[in-house]
């Protein structure tokens, strides 16, 4: 099949040329302006308690927006905030703000000072009246239009002169909004660039190196489209724009780097460029296929979750993932077809890196690899000792929701909001909340009662407003956001009077239930991902104990990685250096880290043993078949990772913890997956198997066949 597909991408080169790079960029004009349409919801589970208890009282009640904005004014030294001038100038700016901004500033709820038809409140100053607070409602349905109307007014809150600090909770959402989209600009500036000069190295010419670019831009800007196609359909979280530009960038690249180091090796073996495609598409191309649907079948995981966060991410990265494996074997195989022996065109002599399959083979991965085999018992053992030793760190991983705390400890945002939280701890902007139906008199006092018994609080509960249609709300901030759980279970463990009922919700609740989701359906998923990976691996090689093997390797580089993050971002080393609070970790981001690492992971192995199985249809024995299948993708394997890390190591810089864990729990994956695991303990491991490795029930072989899988190499 791949073979038949290579001669025809080679006979209608130009044709299949211009109907995919049209197609893409048809793709890409579409997707222009993707950002305007993509969501800030998604981070809960729909169906839990405290979600449709926070829908129940928006619909009763209408949105809570006491927590939009809090702009803190600060008296200069010497003075408060009931002084004339400072007075007058905060006055005018809150008079203001509705009637210059309508169409994103609802209205002023609360403040200390004298506004036009605001009751002013005297808890909104503090006691030396050195401070005094403004709480101030954004116009938006839904938590997209909450944040990008805040964000077209938030330099409106400031005034000349006066000190004015600006929480709540649109300025962080816009604030971590910002951040994100500052790290996308950053990776087109600095990764492309860098990746450019490492393709050139790689290859050792430039029109080599342009090729796996050519494929990863025509890739993400493809996947753009798609992702705004979504949008027409469903809400699409705004993290999908980073993980497509990552993921596909790092991986369409990779592909690419496969596909045309392939390529030169067929000419290097002094094959025509007609027989060079043929059998790129057959070998590497098939290859990239597999690999993709293995990707898929790891992220396709995220749809299992009820959370719009995580479907979305999973829409993004599948639609690139695909993207990237069917540009490789169509655009990429048509333009070596096109170019021939040119693809070493614009190189330098010294830099030749076009060998011959000898020349590879007695190379140092080759070498290499014969040195592993000699001691495998030694280099397994010390090798999964160590990776145990990297995730003992895991048993103390925490999880959490996201907040101020992920931005830097010096963000003007999250200054805002500490100082806002210590100086009024009455008016917290993500309390707990009660909602009670049909309760009132001494029902409602025993409810209330014991609910003031929760551990944690920073205030008794008191109720938000009158009561409606027999449903009132309570609300208490707690000390501890992050430590929620016991006020919680408390409150939802209390003795409730009959014929009413207590729905707990508030930000809290609302990420305890998320986590809780993710926590319960993660076992399944994790089965139902592993069954479907070693199933797509039997298929692609007709071997059960290497499908097995490969899940075992991946868990033990998954571990080591998730220890790492939970020693780094949880313990808190190197917390100083890399400018950030330790704390919980998101338990989506966390999930995300897990898919693609294991899919990249796949992704390595298929490519490793595909040479493999290859040499061994040749005749090779396993022993010559590990050395040979790793001396030709090593090299290769590596390059493809450090592309990788190139890509995911611009997030190192974000300012945001969070694309921190994606850029150094990547990074962390890709060294011990690419290189400890790939190159030493899959040949230790194999050598000590042996012929047992390519074992298979003859039935499970015979169904292979059948579907026309067992395609050989030949």
């Amino acid at each position: 099949m791949f073979a038949k597909w290579g001669d025809l991408v080679h006979r209608l080169r130009f044709t299949v040329i211009a109907v995919m790079v049209a197609g893409l960029l048809g793709l890409a004009v579409y997707g222009i302006g993707v950002e305007n349409h993509l969501s800030q919801s998604g981070f809960d589970d729909p169906g839990s308690e405290s979600v449709e208890a926070a829908a129940l009282a928006d619909a009763t009640f209408g949105r809570d927006s006491q927590g939009d904005v809090l702009v803190l004014y600060t008296a200069p030294e010497g003075k408060t905030v009931d002084d004339p001038d400072f007075s007058a100038a905060v006055t005018g700016s809150l008079n203001s703000l509705v009637a210059d901004h309508p169409d994103r500033i609802a209205a002023i709820n609360g403040t200390y000072f004298k506004v036009d038809g605001v009751v002013s409140v005297a808890a909104l100053a503090t006691e030396d009246k050195m401070h005094a607070v403004a709480s101030i409602a954004i116009v938006g349905d839904d938590d997209t239009q909450l944040t990008n109307n805040f964000q077209d007014v938030e330099d409106a809150f400031y005034i000349d002169g006066v000190d004015v600090q600006v929480a709540g909770l649109q300025a962080v959402a816009g604030a971590l909004q910002s951040t994100m989209s500052e790290d996308i600009h950053r990776m087109e500036v600095l990764a492309i660039p860098a990746v450019a000069v490492l393709l050139f190295f790689v290859f050792g010419g430039v029109v080599a190196a342009a090729l796996p670019l050519i494929v990863g831009g025509l890739t993400v800007v493809g996947a753009n489209g798609v992702v705004r196609m979504f949008t027409n359909f469903t809400e699409v979280n705004t993290f999908v724009a980073p993980v497509v530009s990552m993921v596909g960038l790092g991986l369409a690249i990779d592909y690419g780097l496969f596909v045309v180091s392939r390529f030169r090796e067929e000419l290097g073996d002094g094959r025509t460029p007609q027989e060079a495609v043929r059998r790129t598409v057959m070998t590497a191309g098939r290859t990239v296929v597999f690999s993709a649907t293995m990707i898929v079948a790891c992220l396709g995981g995220l749809l299992l979750f009820p959370h719009g966060f995580l479907k979305s991410v999973a829409y993004g990265s599948i639609t690139t993932v695909a993207l990237a494996a069917l540009t490789a074997v169509t655009v990429l195989p048509a333009i070596l077809a096109v170019l021939g022996s040119r693809v070493d065109a614009l190189g330098l002599k010294f830099m030749r890196k076009t060998k011959s399959s000898e020349e590879i083979e007695n190379g140092m991965w080759g070498r290499l690899t014969r040195w592993v085999m000699r001691r495998p018992v030694k280099v397994a053992a010390v090798i999964v000792l160590g990776l145990l030793v990297l995730t003992l760190p895991v048993g103390r991983i925490e999880f959490g929701g996201i907040n101020e705390t992920y931005l830097p400890p010096d963000n003007p945002t999250r200054v805002a909001q500490a100082q806002f939280d210590e100086l009024f701890p009455g008016q917290r902007a993500e309390p707990l909340k009660l909602v009670i139906e049909g309760a009132q008199g001494a029902a409602l006092g025993q409810i209330t009662s014991q609910a003031n018994d929760a551990p944690g609080l920073v205030e008794k509960f008191s109720a938000t407003g009158a009561s409606k249609d027999g449903i009132i709300v309570f609300k208490a901030g707690l000390v501890d956001r992050n430590d929620a759980g016991p006020a919680i279970d408390h409150l939802r463990s209390i003795d409730v009077p009959d014929g009413a009922t207590v729905q707990v919700t508030g930000t809290p609740a609302i990420e305890k239930d998320s986590i809780a989701a993710l926590v319960d359906l993660l076992p399944l998923t994790a089965i139902l991902v592993v069954c479907i990976v070693t199933l797509l691996m039997f298929l692609t090689f007709g071997s059960l104990v290497l499908p097995i093997k490969a899940v075992l390797m991946t868990t033990l580089g998954l571990g080591a990685t998730m220890g790492i993050l939970t020693w780094i971002f949880i313990d808190g080393h190197g917390a100083g250096l890399l400018n950030f609070t330790p704390g919980p970790i998101m338990a989506m981001i966390l999930l995300l880290i897990a898919a693609i690492v294991f899919g990249l992971s796949t992704d390595y192995e298929v490519f490793l043993l595909s040479r493999m199985l290859e040499a061994r249809e040749k005749g090779a024995s396993t022993t010559d078949a590990i050395r040979i299948g790793t001396a030709h993708s090593g090299r290769i394997i590596t390059a493809a990772a450090l592309i990788l890390i190139v890509v995911t190591g611009s997030f190192a810089f974000s300012d945001l913890v969070m694309m921190k864990y994606i850029a150094y729990g990547m990074i962390a994956a890709l060294i011990i997956d690419a290189t400890v695991i790939r190159m030493f303990l899959v040949p230790a491991t194999m050598k000590l198997l042996g012929d047992d490795c390519w074992w298979a029930p003859q039935w499970m072989k015979r169904i292979q066949q059948k579907l026309g899988l067992g395609e050989t190499f030949l």
